[in-house]
């Protein structure tokens, strides 16, 4: 049986991939974004940075236009320290893309 991050989320009505747009903190990002079948564009973020709710709309306007073929994970600074520290985050916003061919690559964009 395939775990639920791994599935792409579809429309039960008619079956059209939907905007995959998911929170996670140090807890469960492992789950939701390292065992996904599609790139990862991860928002580092905090709820208190002016820069990063700007980019929020456009992050989201992204993710639609990429259904199906890309996953958006939304980080909050403040709920994932162990994750900060993993990608060396030193400013908000930060964006990163996980893309895996054998293994799985970061990349800062």
């Amino acid at each position: 049986m395939r775990s639920e991050a791994a599935q792409k989320p579809r429309c039960r009505r008619c079956y059209r991939l939907l905007t995959w747009l998911v929170d996670a903190s140090d807890d469960d990002f492992a789950c939701v974004a390292d065992s996904a079948p599609l790139p990862v564009l991860v928002d580092v973020c905090g709820q208190w940075c002016a820069p990063s709710r700007r980019l929020t709309p456009a992050l989201e306007q992204m993710a639609t236009a990429l259904a199906g073929r890309a996953k958006l994970v939304r980080v909050n600074v403040e709920s994932a320290p162990q994750l900060i520290h993993r990608f060396t985050v030193k400013g908000l916003p930060t964006l990163l893309v996980l893309y895996r061919d054998e293994r799985w690559h970061a990349r800062a964009a």
